[in-house]
């Protein structure tokens, strides 16, 4: 049984501290550098030429509010060590990223402009911003990597009732669940052309530099492997094991017909309600697990049937008869 906590420690080293390391970063550096620096910054290019400028100090801090509220925001979610361990993780990588882009494209920015007394001659690189989002979404898979799941768990003596469904046990039972081959390559092409049109419109290629990072975490988030064995339900994200109930915890495994938007406003990791989450990838069958804590998972997978029959064969082979 996992320890009761209010913050996981290693949520609030990768999801409070990082970012706030980050941001105090970006303050020292303006003031370290200050000397080596014109008094304005310019902050917008059009076709690799500087249109827009600022000063260095207010960039700073603009630099440091969106690291705080935007990258902080997200992967301070982290801490929260009751909250559901695979959202967690997804905040935390998506924070990461964010704090890796921000700062990386200030040292970028800072780096265009040492010595120069005119901002307008500044060249900034794409580079370090491909480096950046790369960098912090390692930093999150890291932190993500040493969380654990903190939530309350309740057993139950009681069998499932008699009307949800029984199968044969033939374990494991493993599948994948998410984006498929072909849905990636599709999403992957559309989400490469509107960026190409952007960069036209923008007059600058510095969008591609992130295109490609964010798209891989985004398609490492919505592909999940599912197993069902003796120990209970695992869902794996990314490598990690980011939820898991075991048999002991089941009051019923049922099945449920699931269309993503209908029924849960999207695609993925959701979540509808306190304690009622989902992954949900597709329309059509799913396996809902009922835990004694009150928790309930919904996976939409093909092989729903035979796992919910799996899970209550289970449950019934490991509790007494006189309990039904």
């Amino acid at each position: 049984m996992s320890e009761s906590r209010t913050f996981d420690p290693a949520g609030v080293v990768f999801g409070v501290f990082v970012p706030v390391l980050a941001a105090a970063t970006v303050l020292v550096t303006e003031q370290v550098w200050t000397s080596r620096l014109p008094d304005t910054l310019a902050t917008h290019f059009s076709g690799g030429t500087a249109d827009g400028f600022a000063s260095t100090s207010s960039t700073a801090w603009t630099f440091v509010l969106v690291i705080v509220l935007v990258g902080g925001g997200c992967s301070g979610f982290a801490g929260l060590a009751q909250a559901l361990l695979m959202m967690r993780r997804s905040m935390l990588i998506v924070g990461s990223s964010v704090t890796g882009l921000m700062l990386a494209l200030w040292f970028g920015l800072l780096t265009a402009h040492l010595d120069l007394t005119d901002p307008a001659g500044a060249d900034l690189s794409t580079t370090p911003i491909a480096v950046g989002v790369l960098v912090g979404g390692a930093v999150g898979v890291l932190g993500a990597s040493l969380l654990r799941d903190h939530r309350e768990r309740r057993t139950t003596t009681l069998r499932p009732a008699a009307t949800l469904p029984r199968g044969p046990v033939d374990l494991p039972i493993v599948t994948g669940a998410g984006l498929g081959a072909g849905t990636t390559a599709i999403l992957l092409g559309i989400g490469a052309l509107v960026t190409v049109g952007l960069c036209r419109l923008a007059g600058s290629w510095w969008l591609l530099a992130v295109f490609l990072p964010v798209s891989l975490l985004v398609v490492g988030l919505l592909r999940f492997r599912v197993v069902v064995d003796e120990a209970g339900l695992r869902v794996y994200n990314m490598g990690m094991c980011a939820l898991g109930y075991g048999v002991d915890e089941l009051e019923g495994a049922s099945v449920t017909e699931v269309a993503p938007f209908r029924d849960w406003g999207g695609w993925g990791l959701r979540s509808r309600g306190r304690g009622n989450y989902g992954v949900v990838t597709e329309t059509g069958p799913a396996l809902v697990f009922e835990a004694a804590n009150g928790q309930r998972l919904t996976v939409t997978t093909a092989r729903a049937a035979e796992m919910a029959g799996a899970l209550n064969a289970l449950a019934d082979a490991s509790r007494p008869l006189h309990h039904a």
